[in-house]
């Protein structure tokens, strides 16, 4: 018998919105998922672990590792995985409160309530997968990541299945861009991704450091690294460290949910955006989510 854990979830969360974000795509490659759980597996030290998470009552998770005996400190890191995966810990009553007098989300709000911003614990994963996003629909950007992953990751087998788990910085930095063109990824996102697994080996960029500054600080130390541009840096501070303003002004998907919520002829310009978010002061991240959402 797998050992379970159980996971008290805030009142303000809707474990099914989450699945739904985690099965958009065909081509993911870093979990199965279906309509009633997710299985994921990841390194902890030397050992892979195999977990699953279900939800057997409304305000509670069920996490179970299924391929080995974890020890105390890894069943801690699981859990500590997965409140950060779910973003658990953030308190989403007063942006809801906010959202509720607000003509462009309180629909939102209401249609997707529990909904949660679902993130990459590991910086690395979220500064590349945002790489590889740039500029391109995201169908390709899915296609490119399970490239990566299948030349570059690691797998576990388990009841004839394979489960993969995103490469390592080690494993990217020591490899030429050349190397990663076969896979359809361009000179200079190929750049990027090289230089990017060379600053977190060569220590320039480090999580737990990261996690210790103030927003901008953080924004701008990301900013610092090749290929790390504003809506880059603002993804990662948004998906790994749950800043709840960061705020990817440029993001076209926001621009277009934003035209669609409001009924306009063409997308917004940036000084519209901003003045739109103006009043999501503190909030931006989790106004951005909701506009996704609704795409």
């Amino acid at each position: 018998m797998p050992q379970t854990i159980q996971i008290e979830t805030p009142r303000e969360f809707d474990f099914a919105h989450c699945l739904t974000f985690l099965n958009r795509s065909p081509n993911e490659i870093l979990h199965r998922s279906d309509a009633t759980s997710v299985e994921k597996a990841l390194h902890f030290g030397s050992r892979t672990l195999l977990f699953e998470v279900r939800a057997p009552s409304k305000n509670e998770l069920s996490a179970s590792i299924l391929n080995l005996k974890p020890t105390a400190t890894e069943t801690k890191r699981v859990v500590q995985y997965i409140d950060e995966w779910f973003d658990l810990k953030t308190d989403l009553k007063p942006f809801y409160k906010m959202a509720r007098q607000d003509d462009l989300l309180k629909g939102l709000m209401k249609k997707y309530h529990g909904y949660r911003i679902m993130g990459h614990p590991d910086l690395f994963e979220s500064l590349i997968w945002a790489v590889l996003g740039q500029q391109i629909n995201l169908s390709f950007a899915y296609t490119l990541k399970r490239r990566v992953v299948e030349k570059f990751g690691t797998t576990l087998e388990f009841k004839n299945k394979k489960y993969f788990i995103f490469p390592t910085p080690e494993s990217l930095a020591g490899i030429l861009p050349e190397q990663l063109y076969p896979l359809q990824l361009s000179k200079q996102k190929a750049s990027y991704v090289v230089g990017i697994a060379q600053a977190f080996v060569e220590g320039r960029i480090n999580k737990e450091k990261l996690g210790k500054l103030a927003f901008e600080e953080a924004k701008e130390a990301l900013m610092m690294i090749k290929g790390i541009g504003n809506w880059t840096a603002n993804y990662a501070l948004m998906k790994t460290f749950r800043y709840p303003n960061a705020f990817p002004l440029e993001d076209a998907g926001l621009h277009n949910a934003i035209k669609n919520q409001l009924g306009l002829r063409s997308k917004p310009d940036l000084k519209k955006v901003r003045r739109i978010f103006k009043k999501y002061e503190g909030w931006e991240a989790y106004a951005t989510i909701y506009l996704w959402k609704s795409l």
